[in-house]
């Protein structure tokens, strides 16, 4: 393996202000309150799920002279809302339905008329905490929105530190938090978010317990502004798993003490968290930021017609070499994900193998001639009695190879091999894998994994199998033009996927356009290439091998060429955006 150069805390440098621990912010909320004066000042704090209230409340309830109300007192008993929630959430350990809830769903009303009574007869500096703030106090003098990205969420979950929205479940287990996450909470964040990314005065990054860091609205709102115009990472994040490998250990340069790291969502955006730089500093925030602020910019009007505020292309790594098979699992098809879920369209996919290690393989479509009947009672016999599932019996396995590129459309049997350090192409909705036969393993938890016959016998498609995966799902690679120091190949994905993906080797630059939509590419071969912009929009932007990189739609061309000690080598990328009409 290469030596590692992979960035793990890529940054936009920003100018402005920030301003670092409780002492330091609550002197300088302080003395803005002051300042704009008047009989009453109103501070509202808004908060996103997963944040410490404990910290957060008693902080700003340390200001000089301050009437400190917690928007806990307004919320409905938790049982109340326990049963509201319930039938998106079901009993099931992994899924639920999309709700449509919004905060007032979650108030006593009488609590929330009986405040803003007496918020009119208050005077001097009231401080409105807490979920929902914002919404009953829509005209606040200054407003503080308190951030968390959704990958810190889950690491607080799993030490048992938060609650859900109105509830008492810190004791349950991640998956249970996560699923309330995904199909109630965030949903509710997100959309009162979404109305005040425009308008707060501060943004608060506590990320890190005890070491806040605050930066003012303007230069958050300048932040995106400027990441939308150039080339950007997310903030990686990686995970181990019961199948794990070791090669992101060298690659990425994680932890050695670590057991194994199977997972890194290198660019998945509702997960990820962006960076700013300012005065040295790395200030943390959500991507999903700037999907929601600058959507156009970033997806381009025709990819926002279709998906709204949702980032549609995801990558991931996969990491198998030196570990075990992944589940052998597949994803809903577009109906089933709508009808049963709530969601408009399935995680679509691909396998890009980065690399693989001699005698690797990759499952992938039904053997020819196999009976759905006796398929399903094998499944459910493996899982029930505990037995073995005979894979090779009803499922290919083909030999795989470091650059080929494996195409997964919805209801297609499959799952990575040992051996394997796959980039996962992908559409967006990351929580819906139906996992038919995991080897009897548990997981990290130590718990039998989930198993899921019943969603996914509704959704495997029988018709897919030996032919059919060979004609169309295996390295279905085509020329597309060639110049000077470089080739461009279509290696996918299969025509029922939106995605479009195209890989370039070259020695020389290559001339890429956005063509209006957004872009995501990771580099396959070399250890550095430079991004650049022919008319000088924005910064030369260098990336290292194994890293995925996002052009926004508003940048429109850009030009890729071998740097550093690549230079003049032979270099690959592999680019995905959405399939339009032009």
């Amino acid at each position: 393996m290469r030596k590692s150069n992979y960035d793990k805390f890529p940054a936009t440098e920003i100018q402005g202000r920030i301003w670092k621990g409780w002492d330091e912010i609550c002197s300088h909320i302080g003395r803005a309150c002051a300042l704009r004066g008047g009989k009453r000042h109103i501070l509202v704090v808004e908060c996103y799920q997963g944040v410490h209230h404990e910290e957060l409340f008693a902080a700003f309830s340390t200001l000089n002279g301050v009437t400190a109300i917690h928007m806990q007192s307004l919320f409905k008993p938790a049982a109340e809302i326990e049963t509201m929630t319930y039938p998106w959430l079901t009993d099931d350990r992994i899924f639920g339905r999309r709700s449509h809830f919004s905060y007032q769903d979650f108030w006593d009303k009488d609590k929330v008329d009986a405040l803003r009574r007496q918020l009119d007869e208050l005077s001097g500096l009231v401080l409105v905490y807490g979920h929902g703030a914002a919404e009953v106090v829509p005209d606040g003098d200054t407003l503080i929105y308190a951030d968390m990205a959704r990958w810190e969420i889950q690491m607080r979950s799993r030490r048992k530190e938060i609650n859900g929205l109105g509830v008492e479940n810190r004791e349950v287990a991640p998956s249970i938090h996560y699923k309330r996450g995904y199909f109630v909470d965030w949903i509710v964040c997100d959309n009162l978010k979404k109305k005040l990314l425009a308008k707060a005065d501060f943004w608060l990054d506590t990320h890190i317990s005890g070491e806040p860091k605050m930066i003012e609205g303007e230069t958050m709102r300048a932040g995106l502004e400027k990441i939308v115009h150039q080339p950007f990472r997310v903030v990686p994040f990686f995970d181990p798993a019961p199948w794990g490998g070791q090669w992101m250990k060298e690659v990425c340069d994680l932890d050695q003490k670590q057991a194994n790291f199977g997972w890194c969502f290198d660019c998945v955006p509702e997960e990820n968290s962006l960076y700013l730089k300012i005065d040295g500093e790395l200030f943390e925030m959500p991507s999903n930021n700037l999907v929601f602020y600058k959507t156009r910019e970033l997806l381009g009007a025709p990819v926002e017609s279709r998906f709204g505020q949702d980032f549609p292309i995801r990558f991931d790594f996969l990491d198998t070499i030196g570990g075990g098979n992944l589940s052998l699992q597949v994803h809903p098809t577009t109906q089933y994900i709508r009808d049963t879920f709530g969601l408009y369209y399935t995680q679509d996919e691909s396998y890009y193998l980065l690399d693989a290690e001699e005698g690797a393989t990759v499952f992938l479509g039904l053997k020819t001639g196999v009976n759905p009947d006796e398929m399903v009672d094998s499944l459910n016999e493996a899982k029930q009695q505990g037995g073995t599932f005979d894979t090779t019996k009803f499922v290919n396995e083909w030999p795989a190879k470091k650059h080929d590129h494996y195409l997964i459309p919805g209801g297609t049997v499959h799952c990575s091999g040992a051996g394997a350090m796959v980039l996962e192409i992908s559409s967006t909705p990351s929580i819906f894998t139906f996992k038919l036969w995991d080897w009897g393993r548990l997981g990290l938890d130590g718990l039998l994994r989930p198993i899921n016959i019943g969603h996914g016998s509704k959704v495997i498609q029988w018709e897919r199998d030996t032919e059919f995966a060979r004609q169309h799902l295996i390295n279905q690679v085509e020329l597309i033009a060639e110049g000077e120091g470089w080739i461009e190949e279509r290696t996918g994905l299969h025509e029922n996927e939106f995605i479009e993906t195209r890989r370039h080797w070259f020695t020389d630059k290559v001339t890429h356009h956005t063509g209006g939509g957004v872009n995501v590419l990771n580099v396959i071969e070399g250890d550095e290439l430079i991004v650049e912009s022919p008319s000088g929009a924005f910064n030369p932007f260098i990336v290292h091998y194994a890293e995925t990189f996002i052009i926004p739609a508003a940048v429109d061309e850009y030009t890729i060429r071998p740097y550093g000690a690549s230079t003049g080598k032979k270099c690959g990328t592999i680019k995905a955006y959405v399939r339009f009409k032009q």
